[in-house]
């Protein structure tokens, strides 16, 4: 194999397109460009993200990520944590007094992650489904 024998693959390169050179080449005249307006023109352009005028859209947007303020409020927890609880008799500020959520959390949803295996009695607390099941299924309730 010598240097000036190599080609690309077959199908691998594409004439270019000729504009400006008749009707019958389907980009005559005006090249494919439209009528008039500042990208018809020769040296035609604008910055990127340039919007008219307009403020652009990159300064616009805050420049620093979204913290939710629900989420102070808010807590998850886990099936397997209630097997570390000693009482039998749970709500919210049994959890907050025991370190298992943040103080200033306001409502606490118990998700079905792990196992549980005592029987727990659960009171104004948010359950999914399954989690649900599975208290019942281990003799506890949820109120």
């Amino acid at each position: 194999m010598k240097l000036n024998t190599i080609k690309p693959a077959e199908g691998a390169t594409k004439a270019g397109k000729r504009v400006g050179r008749g009707i019958g080449s389907g980009s005559g005249k005006t090249c494919g460009r439209g009528h008039k307006g500042q990208k018809s023109r020769s040296g035609g352009f604008h910055k990127v993200g340039f919007e008219g005028g307009q403020l652009p859209i990159h300064k616009r947007l805050p420049k620093y990520g979204f913290t939710s303020k629900m989420a102070d409020t808010r807590a998850e927890l886990c099936l397997y944590h209630l097997n570390s609880v000693d009482a039998t008799d749970i709500d919210l500020n049994y959890l907050i007094e025991n370190n298992l959520v943040k103080r200033g959390v306001t409502k606490v949803k118990v998700i079905n992650t792990g196992s549980i295996e005592k029987a727990v009695n659960l009171k104004g607390l948010q359950v999914t489904k399954g989690a649900q099941e599975a208290i019942e299924k281990a003799g506890g309730k949820v109120e």
